[in-house]
């Protein structure tokens, strides 16, 4: 468990500090493998936005977890993900 703390916390800080558009797909990836919602639409957007080449299951993935939130959910979570390329 803390091998793959520390592994996420490398690919974090390679996105969000060194806007590495594979480290934030592989952090998307993972964000689906373990059937995160809040933290998958996050890495989805900082993936977008950093330019990784996302596919038509990461758009699906969101797709879902989107549909089943608020509008004030997906603006808080929005902004929770502009706040970290900003950091």
């Amino acid at each position: 468990m803390t091998s793959t703390r520390a592994a996420t916390s490398r690919l974090t800080a390679r996105a969000c500090d060194e806007r590495d558009a594979g480290a934030a797909l592989a952090l998307l990836d993972q964000s689906i493998a373990l059937r995160h919602r809040r933290i998958a639409l996050i890495r989805y957007l900082l993936a977008r936005e950093l330019g990784a080449p996302l596919e038509a299951r990461h758009h699906a993935y969101v797709e879902k977890v989107a549909a089943r939130l608020s509008a004030d959910a997906l603006a808080r979570i929005a902004g929770a993900a502009r706040a970290r390329l900003r950091a």
